[in-house]
C-alpha cells in the first residue's frame, strides 16, 4: 500500500457538479483539498441534457451563484441560449434555463478546478473508505493508493454498481463509456450506511443534418439574455464594446441558436405499445425506481394515454457537434426499437441515431442517514452529496456540492455547520426534504415544495445569501461590495419613492397600482441599474404578500429555533405515539421544526417533546413523568 505523502483537509471522492462544488468551495475557504475522479477528462460533464436552470431549478443555480459557487459564471461563459420561464405569471415562479455547449462547459470547470490553489485534482477510483472509531481519515483507491485526510465528501453521482440498460442488453457503468465504481458501496455499507436503488435514463442523441427543422417550431433565446451570475460586470471587460462576455460561446457564434419544439405521432404509441414487453422497465429487469417527474417516453404513453401526442424539443449539444438532444424521449428500449421511434417524431422521419437512449441503475444512501450539514450520523467526518442522497438533476446536485464542502471544511477549523433554514433558500428546503423526509425515488426540486417561495425569487438569491456568502469567506470581497452597491441602491430609492409626491400621492403609491411599471413612472430614475428597478418593483407590488409570508416565518421561527439536547431518548418520553417514537429515534432531528415536518410525528408529539424538553434530563427529578 502506498500512502501518499501529503494530507489534505478535504477528500472530495467524484468530479461532476456536487464534487466541482463541493471541491472548490472547500479550496476557496482556505483548505488543502483533493478532488478525486475516475477520469480527469470528465469533470463537470453533463451526462443527460446540457442545460442548467428551469422551474426552481433556475433558482438553486442562482443560490448557489450568490454564495460564491461556480455553476451561474460557467454556465454564463458556455450557454448558447438563453430564456426566462414562467414570466407570464409572478415573479416567484420565474426561472432562468440556459442551453450550454456540453464540452465548453465541461472544459472551463476541468480548467477552473486546475488552476484553483489549495486544489489538486487526480485521477483514480475510490475502493473504501478508510476509517477508525466512527471517523472518516482518507480513501483508499482501486490502485492500493491511501490518501490520509480529515474529512471526506463523497458525490459519486450514478456511479455506485452503476448498470446500463438498453432492452436486454446490460452493461456495467455509470454512463456510456465510463466505468462504473463496484467496491465503494460495500464500504459504505460496511459503516453503516443502509443503500436502495434508484434509475434514471437519457434519450437518444440524433445527427443535425437527417433532422428536417421545417417541419419544427423555433424556440429562440431571450433578448436581453437573461444572465445566471450576480456578477456579471466581471464578465464583460472594462475596454470591452461588444454584447457579450469575451470569450464566451455566445460572443463565438454572435447570438444564440435556436432549440426546436416538435411531437410525437399516433405511430410512436403504437410502437411502445407492442414492444413494451421488452423494455427492461416493464419487464421487471429494472429494480431501481425511476424519477416520477422525469418519465420515460414508455411512461408517459402508458400512464397518459388520453394524450394525443407528446411535446418533444429538439436542444444543440454545442456549437463544435452535431448532436441534437432530443429532450422528452427517454427510453430504454431495444435500439432496434429506438430507430422506429424516432422516425415517427414529426420532422425526424429520416434522423439517425448517433448515441442510444439508455436507463442506468445506481446505488444510493437514504438521506434520512444525514445530518442537515450532509455528514453522515453513522460516521463523522463523511460527507455525502448530490445522486448519491437521491436526488436528481444537475442543480439539485451542486447545491448539496457546495453545502457539503462549506461544511466539511468548517468542521476540518473547528467552526460550527452552516445550515440553510426553509425560509432562507430553495438549498435550505432541498436538505431538509432529504434529511427529514427522505426519498424513495429521485428527487426534484420545485416551487412547489417551498412554503415561502414569493420570499424566495431567482432575482433575490443574492439579497438573501451574498452576506453569508462573504462571512464565511467563500463569496469574493469584491463581488460582496457590488452586492453592498446593490443593496443601498435599492433601499434609497423605495425610501425616496415613499416620500416624494406627484398629484398628491407618493411615486410608491403610484408604482403600487397594477398599471403602473417604474419606467412611465413620473420623476423615476432614469440612471438606475434594471436589477436595482426590478427589486424595487417588486418590494412595492408585492409588499402585502411578502409581508403576510414574513408572519408565516416568524411563526415557525419558534421551533426552528427550539434545537433538540443531545440527551433526548424517545424511547422515554412518555404519552409519544409509537410511529412518532420511532420516526423520531431513526431521523433524530436537530430542532422542533425539523421535527415537526417528519411524517408521522404530529402537532400533539411535537408538544409532548417541547414540555419534556423544558423539564430538563431525566436523570432528574422528573424521570418517569407522565405528560398528558
Amino acid at each position: 500500500m502506498f500512502v501518499y505523502p501529503k494530507k489534505y483537509d478535504v477528500i472530495v471522492v467524484g468530479a461532476g457538479h456536487a464534487g466541482v462544488e463541493a471541491a472548490l468551495a472547500s479550496a476557496r475557504m482556505g483548505g488543502s483539498t483533493l478532488l478525486l475522479t475516475i477520469n480527469a477528462d470528465t469533470i463537470g460533464q453533463m451526462s443527460c441534457n446540457p442545460a442548467i436552470g428551469g422551474l426552481a431549478k433556475g433558482h438553486l443555480a442562482r443560490e448557489i451563484d450568490a454564495l460564491g459557487g461556480e455553476m451561474g459564471i460557467a454556465t454564463d461563459m458556455t450557454g448558447l441560449q438563453f430564456r426566462m420561464l414562467n414570466t407570464k405569471k409572478g415573479p416567484s415562479v420565474w426561472a432562468p434555463r440556459a442551453q450550454c455547449d456540453k464540452k465548453a462547459y465541461q472544459f472551463r470547470l476541468k480548467w477552473i478546478c486546475e488552476r484553483e490553489p489549495n486544489l489538486d485534482v487526480k485521477q483514480g477510483q475510490v475502493a473504501a473508505i478508510l476509517h477508525k472509531d466512527g471517523i472518516a481519515r482518507g480513501i483508499q483507491t482501486t490502485l492500493e493508493v491511501e490518501y490520509n485526510g480529515t474529512t471526506v465528501v463523497i458525490t459519486t453521482g450514478t456511479f455506485l454498481r452503476g448498470l446500463m440498460h438498453i432492452g436486454a442488453n446490460q452493461q456495467s457503468g455509470g454512463r456510456a463509456g465510463e466505468a462504473a465504481a463496484m467496491g465503494l458501496s460495500g464500504s459504505l455499507k460496511e459503516l453503516g450506511l443502509e443503500l436502495g436503488r434508484l434509475k434514471t435514463g437519457t434519450p437518444p442523441r440524433l445527427v443535425r443534418r437527417s433532422i428536417d427543422f421545417s417541419k419544427t417550431e423555433v424556440q429562440p433565446g431571450d433578448e436581453p439574455v437573461p444572465y445566471f451570475t450576480y456578477w456579471k460586470d466581471e464578465l464583460f471587460h472594462v475596454e470591452q464594446s461588444g454584447k457579450y462576455p469575451r470569450g464566451s460561446i455566445l460572443e463565438q457564434i454572435n447570438g444564440q441558436l435556436p432549440c426546436y419544439v416538435t411531437y410525437t405521432t399516433d405511430a410512436t404509441a403504437q410502437i411502445i405499445r407492442a414492444n413494451l414487453h421488452k423494455s427492461p422497465m416493464y419487464s421487471g429487469v429494472i429494480e431501481g425506481v425511476g424519477p416520477r417527474y422525469c418519465p420515460s417516453i414508455e411512461d408517459k404513453i402508458v400512464k397518459f394515454p388520453e394524450k394525443e401526442r407528446q411535446q418533444i424539443f429538439l436542444e444543440p449539444e454545442g456549437i463544435a457537434t452535431d448532436e441534437i438532444y432530443v429532450n422528452g424521449f427517454s427510453t430504454c428500449l431495444p435500439f432496434e426499437v429506438q430507430v422506429e421511434m424516432v422516425r415517427t417524431i414529426i420532422g425526424c422521419e429520416k434522423a439517425e441515431i448517433m448515441r442510444p437512449a439508455y436507463a442506468v441503475e445506481y446505488d444510493f444512501a437514504f438521506p434520512t442517514q444525514l445530518h442537515a450539514s450532509l455528514e453522515t450520523k453513522v460516521c463523522r467526518n463523511l460527507f455525502l452529496a448530490g445522486q448519491i442522497n437521491g436526488t436528481s438533476g444537475y442543480e439539485e446536485a451542486g447545491a448539496q456540492g457546495l453545502l457539503a464542502g462549506i461544511n466539511a471544511i468548517r468542521r476540518v477549523q473547528d467552526r460550527p455547520p452552516v445550515v440553510l433554514r426553509r425560509n432562507e433558500a430553495y438549498i435550505g428546503v432541498l436538505i431538509d426534504d432529504l434529511v427529514t423526509k427522505g426519498t424513495i425515488e429521485p428527487y426534484r426540486m420545485f416551487t412547489s415544495r417551498a412554503e415561502y417561495r414569493l420570499l424566495l425569487r431567482q432575482d433575490n438569491a443574492d439579497l438573501r445569501l451574498s452576506q453569508l456568502g462573504y462571512d464565511i469567506g467563500l463569496l469574493p470581497q469584491h463581488h460582496f461590495k457590488k452586492f453592498e452597491t446593490k443593496k443601498a441602491g435599492i433601499e434609497a430609492e423605495l425610501a425616496r419613492l415613499e416620500k416624494t409626491r406627484s398629484d398628491g400621492e407618493t411615486l410608491a403609491q403610484l408604482l403600487r397600482r397594477p398599471e403602473m411599471t417604474y419606467s412611465i413612472l413620473p420623476n423615476r430614475d432614469d440612471t438606475l441599474p434594471q436589477e436595482v428597478v426590478q427589486q424595487v418593483e417588486i418590494a412595492l407590488k408585492y409588499e402585502g404578500y411578502i409581508a403576510r409570508q414574513e408572519i408565516e416565518v416568524a411563526k415557525m421561527k419558534g421551533l426552528e429555533d427550539k434545537q433538540i439536547p443531545p440527551w433526548m431518548d424517545y424511547a422515554k418520553v412518555p404519552s409519544l405515539r409509537t410511529e412518532a417514537r420511532q420516526k423520531l429515534a431513526k431521523i433524530q432531528p436537530s430542532t422542533l421544526g425539523q421535527a415537526s415536518r417528519i411524517s408521522g410525528v404530529s402537532p400533539s408529539d411535537v408538544g409532548i417533546l417541547m414540555i419534556w424538553m423544558k423539564s430538563g434530563p431525566p436523570d432528574r427529578a422528573n424521570e418517569g413523568m407522565i405528560v398528558n
